[in-house]
């Protein structure tokens, strides 16, 4: 068999899982089926490959070539086929839609489109979508450049305005098929989505989307984020207009206007393998995936590549790769990424198409997020480790049951700090560190406060959280209302979460993952970290849960003592992993010795360095949630601007200084280099 026919049947094959019944020209019937492909079509140019029929009318053309073919510039001679006059066709009508195809590659183009431009898709599209596409007056390429009306921007911040304007203008309207929304945790990612989610459905007539997620404690916040959308001047609910579905299962709804679905789940259902709901509840983060634990994705009927015009991925820095990209790969969809934390996998994956950006230092310096200090905890089991000696007698503890026995150690065994709490429980260790950071909260960092500031501790495992559990409730002489765990493993996790948001009790929670990216517990001041993490973009996740900025009334609900609105957070470090390179984001406060005096001093004295100028805006974003209206508004009246603002005019002024002095050095070396040069 020749290359040219084994790609063919491959392409017979395609076509047939779409939905496609196959004629050869001699023996053509029309008539036959509503959805027809027939090979070696006659044309007034040559035989076309394959003509594409639905309800008898001529509305494509696939021009087959071998595998390895190049199929780019086989574009021209697809574009023949599709303007040429069919056999028995009175007129010669220009066919809409254009495949160039190998046994393993697929070219697709809509030459309604502006400036038609042809894409990859991962199979054929099922002949309904092409009667559908068909029969519209223009296509989606066409309603993103033309239709998008302006943008209301009430209740909508700065950032999040310039992101939707960003996708949609400079984005969608060019036909670029990846954009990444770069936003900092609690700017609104998720609200900033639903806004353009309301938007491509009701004027670019997007047929449906979908809402990726990598946790489903996540899909089920996107779930109450839609729920309670209402845009500005509408009377009615998002869900009350537009029916959105949280998958559960495998099947989707065929009236489903958004989907959200973890990409564990969607991964399954493209294989064909059948998922444990627990799966779900694993980040991504931290989960390795082997090359043994591959299954490749493969064409679904019931899922068409055609399911979703656009594609959402929250969190988007841990599901686009390997094997979860996958899934992306899959759908012909335009897909926007959501982050916090991009990397430079994240910037190439979406084609370097940043269409916003908006930073935790600018979030701070709006006053949408709070800044944090950093407090540091060192034991010296911590940092060498210890040993057990020979014949030492000490428990050992069943990982999963947790189950005792009292035996003697065959050997001396030295472990190391990273051992600990995984391998080795040392109660001293743990027991060490609440102490401290007890004492550290009522001495030094919250020393007016009563009641204990909403805490939560990050565990190395879920064995580790109970241990911090119980040594917590003991150092604290609390009960088991106190503290409580919230995880995946924990009983009625969100029950617990819901509590830690909004009721006095718990004031401390211990997680391992499950509230350790993209959730939201607003009254949160102090995290404490009792474990490592290998990725950056994980440990800024991390750090996000604390970000969150709060006024005084919703503070003082949960946390009675508090005599201001949430002005900063705490991360107390008990095992250096501030001190690690990993960290991309910085405290603004590079000076926490120096007084507010001092440092407006030293400015007045020309001091104009990276840390002086940072703290200084730091320093003045607290004031202003410090200080009563009456004060804000003399400040105000005699500085003509709010404390925020200035903070913000004054760091940006300040930068913008640095930068000239920095350009100005390097031009004068340049300058330097040039007349020694020419001399």
């Amino acid at each position: 068999m020749s290359p040219e026919a084994k790609a063919r049947q491959e392409i017979d094959k395609k076509l047939e899982q779409a939905g496609w019944q196959i004629q050869d020209w001699k023996d053509v019937n029309l008539g036959a089926a509503l959805e027809i492909a027939v090979r070696e079509h006659p044309t007034d140019t040559g035989p076309a490959d394959y003509i594409l029929y639905v309800s008898r009318i001529a509305v494509g053309v696939i021009e087959a070539k071998k595998d390895q073919t190049i199929l780019t510039p086989v574009e021209e001679q697809t574009q023949r086929y599709a303007s040429s006059k069919l056999k028995w066709h009175k007129e010669k009508i220009p066919l809409a839609f254009l495949f160039e195809a190998t046994g393993q590659v697929i070219h697709f183009t809509d030459i309604r489109d502006p400036s038609p431009r042809s894409r990859e898709v991962f199979h054929f599209f099922k002949p309904e979508m092409l009667q559908q596409w068909y029969g519209q007056p223009d296509t989606l390429r066409h309603r993103l450049a033309n239709n998008m009306p302006e943008l209301p921007v009430a209740n909508l911040r700065a950032c999040q305005i310039s992101a939707i304007t960003g996708l949609e203008q400079h984005s969608l309207a060019k036909n670029l098929p990846r954009s990444l929304i770069h936003m900092a945790t609690g700017a609104g990612k998720t609200f900033t989505a639903i806004n353009a989610v309301y938007r491509l459905l009701n004027y670019a007539g997007a047929k449906r989307i979908l809402f990726l997620v990598d946790t489903r404690n996540l899909g089920k916040q996107a779930q109450q984020e839609f729920h309670a959308f209402k845009l500005a001047g509408k009377e009615t609910f998002f869900h009350e207009n537009h029916i959105v579905q949280r998958l559960t299962s495998n099947t989707i709804d065929s009236a489903a206007e958004v989907c959200i679905c973890t990409i564990q789940r969607m991964y399954s259902i493209l294989t064909g393998h059948e998922i444990d709901e627990s799966a779900e509840d694993i980040s991504l983060f931290e989960t390795r995936q082997l090359q043994k634990q591959t299954k490749q994705v493969r064409y679904n009927p019931a899922v068409p590549i055609e399911s979703f015009d656009f594609i959402i991925v929250d969190e988007c820095h841990r599901s686009i790769y390997n094997l979860w990209k996958q899934v992306l790969d899959y759908f012909d969809a335009f897909l926007i990424g959501l982050t916090a934390t991009p990397d430079k996998r994240t910037y190439g994956f979406f084609n370097e198409n940043v269409v916003a950006e908006y930073s935790y230092e600018e979030s701070v310096l709006d006053g949408v997020n709070v800044g944090y200090d950093v407090y540091e905890i060192e034991t010296e089991i911590t940092k060498a480790g210890a040993e057990l000696k020979a014949k030492e007698w000490v428990d050992h503890r069943d990982k999963l049951t947790r189950k005792k026995r009292w035996d003697q150690t065959e050997e001396e065994n030295v472990y190391t700090g990273k051992e600990l709490d995984r391998s080795v429980v040392n109660p001293s260790q743990i027991r060490q560190v609440i102490k401290a950071m007890k004492l550290a909260v009522e001495t030094k960092i919250f020393p007016s406060r009563k009641e204990v500031p909403k805490t939560l501790i990050f565990a190395k495992t879920d064995s580790h959280a109970d241990d911090i559990i119980q040594m917590v409730r003991e150092v604290y002489a609390e009960g088991n209302a106190f503290c409580k765990k919230v995880t995946y493993n924990a009983k009625d996790p969100d029950a617990v979460l819901t509590d830690f948001r909004n009721e006095y009790n718990p004031r401390i929670a211990v997680t391992v993952n499950m509230i350790a990216t993209g959730t939201d517990v607003k009254p949160l001041e102090i995290l404490l970290f009792m474990r490592d993490v290998r990725s950056k973009g994980y440990y800024e996740q991390m750090k996000g849960r604390g970000v969150r900025s709060l006024g005084y009334e919703e503070l003082h609900r949960v946390s009675q003592s508090a005599s201001n609105a949430k002005d900063r957070f705490v991360l107390i470090d008990a095992v250096g992993v501030e001190k690690s390179l990993k960290t991309e984001s910085r405290p603004l406060e590079r000076n926490s010795n120096l007084s507010l005096k001092d440092l407006l001093q030293g400015v007045a004295l020309g001091h104009r360095d990276n840390d002086t100028v940072q703290s200084l805006a730091n320093r003045l974003i607290r004031l202003s949630k410090q200080i009563d209206k009456k004060i804000q508004h003399k400040i105000e009246q005699s500085a003509g601007q709010t404390l925020p603002q200035l903070a913000k005019t004054g760091y940006f002024i300040l930068y913008r200084w640095q930068s000239d002095i920095s350009l100005s050095g390097q031009q004068n070396q340049t300058l330097s280099n040039q007349n020694s040069a020419g001399s």
